[in-house]
């Protein structure tokens, strides 16, 4: 597809796999899951479940804003949590990153993440 670019940004924990940041396929940008990883050093996120998950969602705000968006232009969100009894927490912590209309989104329980994370979140953004 001639239409692809790949996007990188220094804001955002840099992949540690084979595979980007985020890929831009004419306006639609579709986001690789962000775990809680400090971008500046690597190292995952110390505190609670809450600093964790605010610390996933930077990331995910890094990553929309080095292909041009924001927040905001994010149309679909799919969450991994490995216990659905901090859903509620991520629902709190998610409305505070996003503005109403919210966008379409699927959570699902999972049993392991990427270095024993408790949270991934993946996302696809509509630039306009």
């Amino acid at each position: 597809m001639a239409n692809k670019s790949v996007i990188q940004t220094e804001n955002a924990p840099q992949a540690i796999g084979p595979y980007s940041q985020a890929v831009k396929a004419g306006d639609t940008v579709y986001i690789s899951g962000q775990i809680p990883l400090i971008p500046e050093t690597m190292e995952l996120a110390t505190g609670d479940f809450s600093e964790k998950t605010r610390q996933v969602f930077d990331n995910l705000q890094a990553v929309c804003e080095a292909a041009g968006g924001e927040l905001k232009d994010v149309v679909k969100v799919n969450i991994y949590v490995t216990d659905l009894a901090n859903f509620s927490e991520v629902n709190d912590i998610m409305a505070t990153y996003f503005p109403e209309p919210y966008p379409a989104r699927a959570a699902v329980e999972v049993s392991a993440l990427p270095k024993g994370v408790p949270l991934e979140v993946e996302a696809i953004m509509v630039l306009s």
